[in-house]
């Protein structure tokens, strides 16, 4: 089949997210006037290796938000956040931080995650997580269409839980794996890997 988006794509459900997967979640955690604030997305990744860079994408808005979600607006507010990496052993809290809860309600609280400071930044951190990124924000970008924008920040420091440095190498596997998005309701935990070698 062939569709132009614009047209539609006559199927039940939107084939984009799947064709475009997996992708990794970034678990996103803010404070801001209103509280702390915790929101998994799956339009993350890393951007940079010198300094270390990452970006998320919000592509939507909160009736209490105005034209974003209650990440994006504590990040203009504050200039921070922290990328905690989701992981197969924290997934149902993953899932449940993606309830749209009124703005300054916490999902550290309501979905029993327990918090740790952040080292370099004003901002909480998933203390359980296997990895968090500490991150200044260095833009905000608006994209095409309504309430879209993208996240960029360099990371200022790295959280890596103990059980997950394996032979010198980070590895999420004792922790259940990395989750990541695939389309429609699927998610995939990645726990078998293979090693291939570049050309020279």
């Amino acid at each position: 089949m062939f569709y132009r988006p614009e047209a539609g794509h006559g199927l039940p459900h939107n084939p984009f997210n799947a064709i475009v997967a997996p992708r990794p979640i970034g678990w996103i955690s803010t404070r801001g006037r209103q509280g702390d604030n915790l929101a998994p997305y799956s339009f993350f990744n890393a951007v940079a290796y010198v300094p270390p860079q990452v970006m998320f994408s919000s592509v939507s808005a909160k009736r209490d938000r105005a034209d974003t979600k209650d990440s994006v607006a504590q990040i203009v507010e504050t200039g921070v956040f922290c990328v905690n990496i989701a992981s197969g052993d924290l997934r149902h809290q993953v899932n449940a931080s993606s309830a749209p809860l009124p703005a300054g309600t916490s999902e550290f609280d309501a979905a029993g995650i327990d918090a740790a400071p952040c080292d370099t930044i004003d901002c909480p951190r998933v203390a359980n997580a296997v990895a968090a990124l500490e991150c200044r924000m260095t833009q905000i970008v608006p994209l095409a269409g309504k309430s879209n924008y993208v996240v960029f920040g360099v990371v200022t420091g790295v959280h890596i839980r103990d059980d997950c440095v394996v032979a010198g190498r980070f590895d999420p596997r004792p922790a259940g794996g990395w989750i990541s998005r695939l389309g429609y309701r699927d998610y995939a935990a990645t726990v078998d890997l293979f090693e291939m070698e570049r050309p020279a």
